[in-house]
């Protein structure tokens, strides 16, 4: 997959749906927030890693100090602003250096992991905005793919706080047709720590559906119930999974 080119595509898409909405609509997987603030918050996320990168800080940045963070008034500059600051973070990482190692909330890592990263994060939260509008999610399945490993890797990586109780797992399985491997996803806590494969394995609790409806159910934006995944072994894994694993 192309993330640079994802990037752009998802967040014009994501800018598009947006536009044609009322901004006051409510945003029930994000609570208490609209999709102006969806939209912002977007829009805002790219200027911010795109600032990072810039300036190859090695520290946090205050999202207050973003330069531009706020969208202009008028809904076209909105838009024009909310698609430039997508290609603000391909243009920083081009500059700098995919490898350059830039601060992340996991620790230092090259600058080339934000596009991935702001790639999913658009993903997940262009699903939040047609769930607001009452329209069904139908991303390709590479893309939902990707987004799972990405947020499993989040989850279970490196840097990242125990999921699952030692001695448990978590498999899930896309039904999507010419996924392959890509399309399984493995987690165990064992002696070796919490770690994660693409292998197909047995495993406490296993979950089956499409790659989209196990992103939604992944990242909590909707139940595996109310997506119709198919969910065996003990469930009580796969909820402490879920209570353990948001930002």
């Amino acid at each position: 997959m192309d993330f640079r080119a994802a990037l752009l595509d998802q967040t014009r898409e994501f800018g598009e749906l947006i536009r044609s909405a009322d901004p006051s609509t409510p945003v029930p997987t994000c609570p208490d927030w609209t999709l102006k603030h969806l939209f912002r918050h977007v829009g805002r996320g790219n200027r911010w890693a795109a600032q990072i990168i810039a300036e190859r800080r090695m520290s946090a940045l205050d999202p207050r100090e973003v330069r531009e963070g706020k969208p202009p008034d008028d809904p076209d500059g909105a838009i024009d602003w909310l698609n430039q600051g997508a290609q603000l973070v391909v243009d920083a990482v081009e500059r700098a250096g995919a490898a350059t190692r830039v601060w992340t909330f996991r620790g230092s890592r090259p600058a080339g992991w934000w596009i991935r990263r702001r790639l999913h994060e658009v993903t997940v939260h262009h699903a939040d905005a047609v769930l607001a509008l009452g329209a069904d999610f139908n991303p390709s399945p590479e893309l939902a793919a990707d987004a799972i490993s990405e947020w499993v890797e989040l989850m279970a990586g490196p840097g990242a706080q125990s999921a699952l109780d030692r001695g448990r797992s978590i498999h899930m399985h896309a039904t999507d047709d010419g996924l392959g491997p890509t399309g399984e996803w493995t987690i165990v806590h064992d002696e070796d720590g919490l770690w994660w494969s693409h292998n197909h394995s047995k495993a406490d609790t296993a979950l089956r559906g499409s790659a989209g409806d196990l992103l939604l159910a992944i990242t909590r934006r909707r139940t595996a119930a109310d997506s119709g995944i198919e969910v065996f072994g003990d469930t009580a894994v796969w909820d402490a999974w879920l209570e353990r694993t948001g930002f």
